[in-house]
């Protein structure tokens, strides 16, 4: 985990409410993530507040239950392993990167036209595109690095 990877549950809610949602509009409202929530409960009032959800988020309330943890989770299209261990949620986070990546209609473009290329050939694009990278002054590593995605 590097440093500026979050840590806290806090910190890992506020990173998804970041990063994971629909195309074409920013985060979740509170409200939205508490009426998810309460809809995938079936109305059964197993929902949570949007107040309890903005406590969680600034680190205002610590500790949330297992069953928050797994209805947070659900919602945000995680495994609830995110929020309690730090491997999953360095692949989770990864997996997220990888989403994010291919909403750029560029980087999904090159991705589809890639498909179907031998192993020889991908790996002489993958090249190409770490050395454009390095021209572009980005960094070489990406979060995916060293992961196996298939998993």
């Amino acid at each position: 985990m590097t440093d500026d990877e979050p840590r806290s549950f806090a910190e890992l809610l506020d990173y998804l409410f970041r990063q994971v949602h629909p195309d074409n509009r920013g985060p979740y409202t509170y409200a939205e993530v508490a009426e998810g929530i309460q809809e995938a409960s079936g109305g059964q009032g197993k929902g949570l507040t949007a107040s309890a959800i903005q406590q969680l988020r600034t680190g205002a309330k610590k500790n949330p239950t297992r069953h928050t943890i797994k209805a947070l989770a659900d919602f945000f299209g995680v495994p609830a392993g995110y929020f309690v261990d730090e491997e999953a949620a360095h692949r989770t986070r990864a997996e997220i990167a990888v989403l994010a990546a291919m909403r750029d209609r560029d980087v999904r473009t090159v991705a589809l036209r890639a498909n179907g290329l031998s192993t020889e050939t991908l790996q002489m694009v993958a090249a190409v595109i770490e050395q454009a990278r390095v021209l572009e002054g980005l960094p070489g590593e990406t979060v995916a690095d060293g992961l196996d995605l298939d998993d």
